[in-house]
């Protein structure tokens, strides 16, 4: 089920944001993550349109729309590869009529998953906060 975050989900959607950020960007290293923990309670978080992915009673995964930015999609490394993400994308998707995200060229997974959904990288740049090629993706409704 997807619906709206709550606050009492954010110790469950910053465990997966952290996990999933380690496991997907193993290119940066774990502390640059963990550093990033209080930004994402504090700043990111509430700024967001946040929706959460529940598999029985459990928050599994999430997406963060932030304007027409897909801010962050990320699913529980437990529960990858059985279509969670597909399925926050495209009710992310319903909600904008376009929208555009940033992710690493390293990480080719990701890139393939937003490839499949539509996107089309638009611009190439480098994460000052990295050093990391970085992508912006594009995709439109229509």
């Amino acid at each position: 089920m997807i619906r709206p975050y709550l606050p009492t989900d954010g110790d469950a959607v910053l465990d997966i944001w952290l996990k999933a950020s380690i496991q997907a960007h193993d290119f940066v290293p774990a502390s640059f993550w963990r550093e990033r923990l209080p930004a994402m309670r504090e700043h990111y978080l509430p700024q967001a349109e946040t929706l959460v992915l529940e598999e029985n009673g459990r928050v599994v995964g999430f997406a963060s729309l932030h304007g027409q930015r897909l801010a962050a999609l990320f699913v529980s490394p437990k529960a990858q590869a059985r279509g969670l993400g597909r399925l926050l994308l495209d009710a992310a998707k319903r909600r904008r009529a376009s929208l555009e995200l940033s992710v690493y060229r390293a990480n080719a997974r990701a890139l393939a998953f937003y490839r499949a959904g539509g996107f089309v990288t638009v611009n190439e740049t480098c994460d000052p906060h990295t050093g990391q090629p970085e992508l912006t993706m594009r995709w439109s409704r229509g």
